[in-house]
């Protein structure tokens, strides 16, 4: 965990480098703007759709009641919406980020904290596209699989949260090691990561629902991502060829 802590400090001290500024803003910009318009153009009818969801479930739960859930219904279909807009926002940087702008962060990561590590590219262009649609592959596979869980109204926070972390680090983990790193590296590193990896983007998911923090998640986490996976490549190549695993 002294590796996740020394990765996130070192994002926190370069997140406001020139370099990094312009990438912390555009990308969750066009994310605010599409989401936002869709908010603006779609709200009320979603609001209402799901409302109607929710009320007829309501009914349906509580039948040994007789009351009018139509307001209660309205207000939750509104919070749900909310909870929904804030991971798709943050989503939709994220891709633009990992596809625009991920190699000059990994330059950055890597002309300050790692000048000597060989370079074997191991990824591509294309490889980054289809990462992406992998990851949206598990979103909606995710998305589908927790649709039972929210008849908890407990368990709505926790389920955009649960289904991000996931998404966050497939998102981020490719990009990070596409330069340097070959493909048997990728899956070593990415097998032996897994837990670490996943509370990496479990944290980003929860960091951007925080006001003003959230909107520099996205680099934020993008060099913490690159510098721990950098210095896991880096762990690799310098252990003795009979490890089996790679240490945290």
């Amino acid at each position: 965990m002294s590796r996740v802590a020394r990765s996130l400090a070192f994002a926190a001290a370069n997140v406001f480098h020139p370099r990094m500024l312009w990438l912390m803003l555009w990308p969750v910009l066009i994310a605010v703007g599409i989401w936002g318009t869709v908010a603006l153009v779609f709200w009320a009818q979603i609001a209402l759709w799901l409302a109607g969801v929710l009320s007829a479930w309501l009914a349906k739960a509580t039948f040994f009641v007789h009351w009018d859930a139509g307001d209660v219904a309205l207000v939750a279909a509104k919070i749900l919406i909310l909870l929904t807009l804030v991971p798709l926002i943050q989503l939709t940087a994220l891709l633009i980020l990992g596809t625009f702008g991920m190699p000059a962060m990994v330059e950055h990561v890597a002309a300050r904290r790692f000048p000597g590590l060989a370079r074997r590219r191991g990824g591509s262009f294309a490889g980054s596209v289809w990462n992406s649609l992998v990851a949206l592959a598990g979103l909606l596979l995710l998305a589908i699989v927790s649709l039972p869980f929210w008849i908890f109204p407990p368990l709505w926070p926790v389920i955009p949260l649960a289904v991000m972390g996931w998404v966050n680090q497939r998102v981020l983990r490719y990009d990070a090691l596409t330069e340097h790193a070959d493909a048997h590296e990728m899956g070593t590193i990415f097998a032996s990561r897994r837990g670490t990896l996943y509370l990496l983007g479990l944290v980003l998911a929860l960091v951007a629902y925080v006001p003003l923090v959230g909107f520099f998640a996205p680099v934020l986490f993008g060099l913490a991502f690159i510098h721990y996976l950098l210095a896991a490549l880096r762990d690799l190549r310098e252990a003795p060829i009979e490890a089996s695993m790679v240490r945290d």
